[in-house]
């Protein structure tokens, strides 16, 4: 890796600790040149505008949900142990990878009713880990841990509802029981799909 990609790849690590804190629209070239040490003119050298650092930064933020999350889950054993782990992994992202939680949730909201690059790649990510679900889903149903009547898009769908629902009783609403909830409503989804 260049220098240049390694000044890059620390201002989009930056950039999304700071978005999952603040906000994809509060995040700023003065914002970063103040925790990066770097000058605003060398910032605008690696992203044109605003709209440009946002989009990059989701599609940092991007690889990461994928070390931290999908890469492992594919590593488990086909079938239910698969989205056990997945979903795991998920809870580590929400809680423990970046500081404000999940840049993706936080983004969901600012952008859903603004048309245009950020909102599409935003859009463009959504549904791939919606996919993502159903895929690993579909495993577990053609390993007969899931019955052959689960639908993937509907478990995919419940389990996001039940993510979103960890999300705001965790963060916005500071529960201390929201991860037992949490883990009590995904093994109802869990045993549902028995």
């Amino acid at each position: 890796m260049s220098k240049g990609d390694e000044t890059r790849t620390a201002i989009l690590a930056e950039a999304a600790r700071l978005a999952s804190t603040v906000g994809l629209n509060a995040l700023s070239v003065g914002m970063l040149a103040e925790r990066t040490g770097l000058s605003k003119s060398g910032l605008f050298a690696h992203f044109k505008s605003k709209e440009q650092l946002q989009v990059q930064t989701l599609e940092y933020a991007g690889r990461l949900f994928v070390d931290v999350v999908l890469r492992p889950a594919l590593t488990a054993p086909r079938g239910e142990k698969r989205v056990r782990v997945l979903f795991e992994h998920w809870l580590e992202w929400e809680t423990e990878t970046l500081p404000g939680g999940c840049v993706f949730a936080a983004a969901s909201t600012e952008f859903d009713d603004q048309p245009g690059p950020v909102r599409d790649a935003l859009v463009r990510q959504q549904r791939d880990w919606g996919d993502s679900i159903a895929a690993i889903a579909a495993t577990a149903v053609a390993e007969d841990d899931f019955r052959p009547d689960v639908e993937p898009a509907q478990f995919s769908f419940e389990l996001q509802g039940i993510m979103t629902a960890f999300q705001r009783s965790a963060r916005l609403l500071g529960d201390p029981l929201a991860r037992e909830r949490t883990m009590i409503a995904f093994d109802r989804l869990i045993d549902s799909a028995h």
